[in-house]
């Protein structure tokens, strides 16, 4: 078999990853090899994500810091660095959501949008960096969204954040591609998840989803993991800068 796609020997962190996407995508990358840290706000909540994925056989640590504090994202990183070793592979898919109409959106839930959403992915994207740069290697895969692209009505602020990260991305490798570093982006779709609890409960908006969506339905979290492992492995040698979007062809009709 080839090893194009083995993360075998590898250490990736996974921002975000007690529930979720990054729960989903901490599992898919162990499953495939790597030494997988996930990390979350909540020891108990990343605690009990991580006896999880222990008892199913995987190899997995735990790292409890917020995103936003750039201090405690240095301070994690040089520990995981010390006892665990190089950091290969980074997934920032920390994220909050917050619905409201956008004149009436609070100003306190903007700037969190913009602390987590954005400033987390540039608090953990360049304390990594600096670790990887001298070893001239590294994968950082950034979680944008279809709203990188589109917009729809009470979440323009959340839209704006993943537009940021997908030009970050683009940012990230103009900077860091001359390294050795590949920096790309996966954008999903509608995924059932625990951000879009009050979407997928809506008949109404599930009957929209699936006429408006190609592949007529919602997309489950274990579809991301392919896009997450080719990006994280030797097969995407040569891909920067890119954003790949899983969406069921979301972007693409109209």
């Amino acid at each position: 078999m080839s090893d194009l796609f083995s993360l075998k020997g590898r250490i990736a962190l996974v921002t975000g990853s007690g529930q979720g996407i990054g729960y989903a995508l901490a599992k898919g990358l162990a499953a495939h090899g790597a030494k997988v840290v996930l990390n979350g706000r909540t020891a108990a909540k990343i605690g009990k994500a991580v006896a999880t994925l222990r008892g199913e056989g995987h190899d997995v640590e735990a790292a409890v810091f917020d995103v936003v504090d750039a201090a405690a994202v240095g301070a994690e990183i040089d520990r995981i660095e010390r006892e665990l070793g190089p950091i290969d592979i980074v997934v920032n898919n920390a994220g909050v959501q917050f619905r409201k109409p956008l004149d009436e959106f609070p100003d306190d839930k903007w700037q969190e949008l913009l602390q987590v959403n954005v400033t987390g992915v540039f608090n953990v994207g360049k304390a990594v960096a600096k670790r990887m740069i001298p070893r001239r290697r590294g994968k950082i895969i950034n979680i944008a969204s279809v709203m990188s692209e589109l917009a729809r009505e009470t979440i323009a602020p959340y839209t704006t954040t993943k537009g940021a990260v997908k030009n970050l991305t683009r940012g990230m490798c103009a900077d860091w591609a001359r390294h050795g570093i590949q920096v790309n982006a996966i954008a999903p779709g509608f995924f059932k998840t625990e951000l879009n609890t009050a979407l997928f409960e809506n008949p109404d908006f599930n009957a929209w989803l699936e006429k408006r969506t190609p592949a007529g339905r919602w997309g489950a979290v274990e579809e991301l993991v392919g896009a997450a492992v080719f990006l994280a492995s030797d097969a995407s040698s040569f891909v920067n800068g890119h954003t790949l979007f899983v969406d069921g062809g979301m972007t693409v009709s109209v």
